[in-house]
């Protein structure tokens, strides 16, 4: 029986089906002589390769269109050289993430909301084949001794993998695209924050203010750390510090950190903590960290209080006191274990500002707040807002709407600006305003 033969009715005519796919990548491998792929650049390999199965076809193969003979050269050469049916998802600038829970059941995020995708694999095995080609690319293994893994795409996307018997309805493969770096005032055109709020942040960053971003999962805080890091004059020597390398600086003297985990045989491990620690070895003027997770809170704390000023970091909280409150509980977990009125201490020297992003009904990421922290020594935290957006009522399948209202600044905070050559954008002043 011809191969075409085998396939049920569309997949016959179009030529896509799972199985032929297979049986044309082992063709296709069969025929190969390997040795001749070797020292090719990836684009020369892929050319190599879509010619040769081009011929097998043609000998022997599926009565095609044009297109639909391309889409299936490139289904194959996919499955021989990238990671097969998610290469087209890759390939989608429009989708920002990947998620695939089990072999047929796939979801992708596109300008932030998420909907299922018609790409399946063929069988768990080809999943679990994608999966082992991910991982082994950066030296790591998963099987049930080890069934959880992050790495990274060589082309820079995170990768987050499960497998049974954590995962008990298949392997899960997580993929988060990283989106371009934006400047500050892409984001104002794209009405993440308004144009006096980025020139109060732009103001803020020159003046060395210890900042910290709060947010949500998926609120845009990397992408905002990325825009706000911009704002760093470019003399300056600034040393990221992330666990999967997403920032993407450009300044012409930056050094970029990534922690490691630990290998196979469970040494090795060089954690966010380890790489703080070392930054203040390496003469910064500015400390960048991705986000903070554990004890180097602590850390980064100490640096912004020992002449580290304008430091940078995110973390995850739903409110600019709740970061704060946040801080404390990560910076107890040092195994100095200080007492709380200590931390606060460390805490309301340190950080000046805070930035909370969230992301609304409609999928779009504001800068819902900007506040400063007031809150001296010891005391509680206490915060002024400088800045807030205040959404209009939710309307169910349209775009979000609001304001920005601006506050006068504190004095304080108004004075350090001025000393430091800033100045004070109109819409903090006396009057105040919105936009």
């Amino acid at each position: 029986m011809a191969l075409r033969d085998r396939l049920p009715g569309a997949e016959r005519e179009r030529g896509d089906g799972p199985n032929l796919v297979g049986e044309y990548l082992n063709r296709l491998l069969v025929d190969l002589d390997r040795d001749e792929l070797h020292g090719l650049t990836d684009v020369q390999r892929r050319a190599r390769l879509e010619r040769r199965l081009s011929d097998i076809i043609s000998f022997d193969g599926p009565v095609l269109s044009a297109r639909d003979r391309a889409g299936f050269i490139r289904r194959v050469i996919d499955e021989a050289l990238g990671l097969g049916v998610l290469e087209p998802l890759l390939a989608d600038e429009t989708i920002t993430e990947i998620m695939v829970n089990g072999a047929d059941s796939v979801f992708v995020e596109r300008r932030g909301r998420v909907e299922r995708h018609p790409t399946v694999f063929s069988s768990e095995e080809q999943l679990m084949q994608t999966i082992d080609r991910i991982v082994s690319k950066v030296n790591r293994r998963i099987d049930e001794s080890s069934p959880m893994v992050d790495a990274r795409l060589e082309s820079g996307e995170r990768v987050n993998v499960i497998i049974p018997p954590l995962s008990l309805d298949g392997p899960t493969l997580t993929i988060r695209r990283f989106p371009r770096p934006f400047r500050l005032e892409e984001l104002v055109v794209r009405e993440t924050l308004s144009r006096p709020v980025a020139e109060l942040l732009t103001a803020v960053v020159r003046a060395k203010f210890n900042v910290i971003i709060s947010g949500g999962t998926g609120t845009g805080k990397t992408t905002f750390l990325n825009s706000l890091s911009g704002m760093i004059p470019e003399h300056e020597r600034i040393i990221t510090i992330e666990d999967a390398a997403e920032l993407s600086l450009q300044q012409p003297h930056v050094v970029r950190l990534e922690s490691r985990p630990a290998n196979v045989e469970g040494s090795g491990q060089v954690s966010i903590r380890d790489l703080v620690r070392n930054s203040l070895r390496m003469r910064p003027d500015r400390i960048v960290v991705g986000e903070v997770r554990g004890g180097e809170t602590l850390d980064m704390l100490q640096a912004m209080n020992t002449g580290h000023a304008g430091s940078l970091a995110t973390v995850h909280a739903n409110s600019t006191i709740d970061a704060l409150g946040r801080l404390e509980t990560l910076a107890s977990m040092d195994e100095m274990s200080l007492p709380s009125d200590v931390l606060r201490d460390q805490i309301n020297t340190a950080v000046d500002i805070v930035i909370q992003l969230s992301r609304l009904h409609d999928g779009s990421r504001k800068v819902v707040d900007v506040a400063a922290l007031v809150s001296k020594r010891r005391e509680p935290f206490r915060t002024v807002s400088l800045a807030h957006f205040q959404a209009d009522p939710a309307v169910l399948g349209e775009r979000a709407r609001g304001v920005f209202l601006h506050h006068h600044l504190p004095e304080d905070i108004a004075e350090r600006l001025h000393f430091s050559g800033q100045l004070v954008p109109d819409a903090f002043q006396d009057h105040g305003g919105e936009v």
